[in-house]
């Protein structure tokens, strides 16, 4: 974006997408369906930024590609009564309740960034989006994946 547009951005980021698919089925022979997910939602609402030439379509993919996420989350929680997050970390064993905790903070996190990204998106400039999106975002995983391991570190097993 800041070499070219969000055309351009856009349309590498759909290529970016597709090359991970096929590094990870060349170099794991398996994509995981989180990452088929992904590149559906880009191809979707990048294609659709690119054939309309409208960077609206573009810019709402975070909130429903997160907001997907937090769904997924949340019927797997209310409706299966599965943690898919301790799916995704088999070998971190805990509590069912702190699965539960961290599950319904992570749906929170993500409605919440959904919301955000929205806001961003409708409110400010492209420049300013891509900023959020980018650093924001980013920043705001990891202070949610910190404070996720501190919520959880006193039911880890001490090293000996």
């Amino acid at each position: 974006f800041k070499l070219a547009d969000i055309y351009v951005a856009t349309a590498v980021a759909i290529a970016a997408s597709i090359a991970q698919i096929v590094y990870f089925h060349t170099r794991r022979g398996k994509v995981a369906p989180m990452h088929w997910l992904s590149l559906a939602i880009i191809v979707i609402f990048g294609g659709a930024t690119l054939l309309l030439h409208d960077e609206t379509f573009i810019k709402w993919k975070p909130t429903v590609l997160y907001w997907l996420f937090a769904l997924v989350l949340l019927v797997g929680r209310a409706v299966f009564r599965r943690n898919l997050i301790s799916a995704l970390l088999p070998d971190l064993v805990l509590p069912e309740a702190v699965w539960g905790r961290v599950t319904w903070a992570w749906v929170a996190f993500l409605a919440a960034m959904g919301g955000a990204n929205l806001y961003i998106a409708a409110h400010y400039n492209t420049d300013v989006w891509v900023n959020f999106k980018i650093w924001g975002g980013i920043g705001m995983f990891m202070l949610a994946a910190i404070g996720t391991v501190a919520s959880v570190a006193r039911y880890l097993p001490e090293k000996s």
